[in-house]
């Protein structure tokens, strides 16, 4: 039995041996015959896996105009392992580059190997973003540098000076970018403001990758294995912007030399035809190998031509407010169209005192908006928040506040543009910690005349202009009208209504268009057009820091509108004297292709108004 028990072990053992070799036999037959990968691995050393980068996406404006393209570069890439000597002063007249430099290249070098931030073993950027001219120079010898090559790349090339803070650039990706999406490595660009962010997904496209034969000089021999194991890049999406870019190059033209911003949108879409940001620049500044040392320029420029105006300046509205308070009043049922209050150079009560300019008393609605009565907006806000159907003026506030809202102020409108600021619309918790509590209607008058702690970002200041003139109701405002085989986000299709009757808005429109066309005055008649109902109206935003600030806002025509727009002009005073004319310059441009010969004098003066002293450091 134990012989048999002994004979039946050995032969187990023998046939597990021979199944084990067998085993070892058909996995080197798979790997040596049909597997691929292996292969690819071990010929790794006369092989190249080069990174496809694929084009970002073009952007055009709403007329097809092309507006951003793409332009190629070359990274010269080193693999530090393959180096071997070379003529140091041939590669730094190939590439146009100092021997300093090139030294300083090798100490940076040797430090990311040391720090494992580099692989000897793998490639990396040596020179980054050559042109194409430059990399033409450095093929010719590129045989005689073992160890280098060229990664094709391509930068962005902006094709008009201008729309800057729309358009925003791209640079390269940082530790935070990469650890939120896995998509990038060190080395990868990322779109960093503007629609180049926003729409980042979209335009960047898909990185493919190419294994290419090398030779011993590492120069480039053809497909490995016929390209068997390429993937394709694919190009990023191109972006249609409802952005008119005629109108926008117009509108930084006018507003040069000037601190401030315009914002035009279509009130039945909401898509914004303009949004200037003054001072501004030229976005190619900001591409390439000089992007560095330009945004460093910019960003200490005192004008703060990087500052985004549009979308982070917070201002108090002024009398440009006097529209949507007075549809508050309307709503509320304080005052009608018709009821008069009288204005004797201000408001006065007690040892208060609102003070205003000389117009004729007693005015009704559609009159105080003509003349821009603060008088009337006193009262009729004491009306609003001494309602007799509230508890208190806190909870008028409350409700005022709640108005404001549904207008689009006091939080961020989530356009389709990042580092967008929200405003500010007090309420009664902000009075109730600033005066303990104590404080009615007369405390805060100041906000029936668009003052006190009352701040809006210009494009929630234009929003508010198209949810006037569309009598109720507005788009969220976006600049991309459509993306490639896309559809756009549908929160940009969606209505939002104010609250506000829309029978109430003719009283106030009515205001609006007599304040351009009044026969017996109005606040913004410099801002009359030939043959276009334009409707606006003035403000004047009180400034603590020096010259108050320019505001007017405005559409046109009156029915059936097609643009509306909030201008903001820094330290320059009356709203009638720079941003009326500014913003019915572009709304004439816009609707009728061009200025009219006897409104060339007011484009010429604007256009050379200096307000700032001294010209945009570029």
């Amino acid at each position: 039995m134990m012989i048999g028990s002994y004979n039946n072990r050995a032969l187990t053992i023998s046939v597990m041996v021979v199944l084990l070799g067998l085993i070892f036999i058909i996995k080197l037959f798979f790997i040596q015959v049909h597997d691929e990968t292996y292969k690819l691995s071990a010929d790794s050393n006369t092989q190249r896996i080069l990174t496809q980068y694929p084009a970002r996406g073009l952007i055009f404006d709403r007329n097809g105009k092309l507006l951003v393209s793409n332009q190629p570069v070359y990274d010269i890439m080193i693999v530090p392992r393959d180096v071997e000597p070379f003529d140091t002063l041939d590669f730094c007249k190939s590439l146009n580059i100092q021997m300093d430099d090139l030294r300083k290249m090798f100490v940076d070098l040797r430090k990311s190997i040391r720090s494992r931030k580099v692989s000897s073993y793998k490639p990396s950027a040596f020179i980054k973003q050559v042109s194409a001219e430059q990399y033409g120079v450095f093929q010719e010898k590129e045989y005689k540098f073992k160890g280098f090559f060229a990664q094709r790349r391509t930068l962005r090339k902006y094709e008009y000076p201008g729309a800057a803070h729309v358009m925003g650039y791209v640079g390269e990706v940082n530790e935070a970018g990469i650890k939120k999406d896995p998509y990038y490595v060190m080395g990868d660009y990322i779109g960093i403001s503007g629609i180049e962010n926003t729409y980042e997904s979209y335009l960047r496209g898909r990185k493919g990758a190419k294994v290419v034969m090398v030779d011993v000089h590492g120069r480039e021999k053809g497909a490995y294995r016929d390209g068997r194991f390429d993937t394709a890049a694919i190009v990023g999406k191109n972006l249609t912007l409802s952005l008119d870019i005629d109108l926008q190059m117009y509108g930084e033209l006018l507003m040069q030399n000037k601190i401030g911003s315009v914002v035009a949108i279509e009130p039945a879409t909401g898509e914004i035809l303009a949004m200037v940001s003054a001072p501004s620049y030229d976005p190619g500044l900001l591409v390439g190998r000089v992007r560095s040392q330009n945004y460093t320029l910019l960003e200490g420029d005192p004008n703060k031509p990087l500052f985004i105006r549009p979308l982070q300046a917070q201002y108090p509205p002024g009398s440009t407010f006097k529209t949507l308070n007075a549809l508050i009043a309307l709503q509320e049922g304080v005052i009608t169209e018709d009821t008069r209050i009288p204005c004797s150079m201000g408001y006065h009560l007690g040892s208060l005192k609102v003070g205003c300019h000389a117009h004729p008393s007693p005015l009704n609605l559609p009159q105080s908006i003509q003349h821009s009565c603060n008088a009337y907006y006193s009262a009729a806000f004491r009306k609003i928040l001494d309602n007799p159907k509230y508890n208190s003026p806190k909870e008028g506030l409350e409700h005022w506040k709640d108005y404001c809202v549904k207008f689009g102020l006091g939080y961020r409108l989530e356009t389709d543009f990042a580092y967008e600021k929200r405003g500010f619309i007090p309420n009664a918790e902000y009075y109730n910690k600033a005066y303990r509590g104590s404080w009615n209607s007369v405390t805060v008058i100041s906000l029936g005349i668009g003052q006190a702690e009352l701040l809006l970002t210009p494009i929630q200041t234009a929003n508010m202009t198209t949810a006037i003139c569309n009598r109720g109701y507005y788009y969220t405002p976006h600049v991309v009208k459509s993306i490639e085989d896309e559809d756009i986000d549908p929160r940009f299709k969606e209505k939002h209504f104010t609250g506000i009757d829309e029978r109430h808005f003719t009283p106030v429109l009515d205001g609006m268009e007599r304040a351009v066309w009044g026969d017996d005055g109005g606040t913004a008649r410099i801002a009359q057009i030939d043959s276009i109902r334009l409707c606006g109206k003035t403000g004047t935003a009180q400034n603590p820091h020096g010259k108050d600030h320019s505001i007017f806002i405005a559409f046109a025509p009156r029915e059936n509108p097609k643009i509306a727009i909030a201008v903001y002009v820094e330290n320059a005073g009356f709203g009638a004297t720079y941003a009326a004319p500014v913003a019915s310059l572009m709304i004439e441009k816009y609707l009728n292709g061009q200025v009219s010969e006897k409104r060339k004098f007011l484009e010429e003066r604007m256009v050379n108004a200096n307000l700032i002293g001294n010209a945009v450091a570029q």
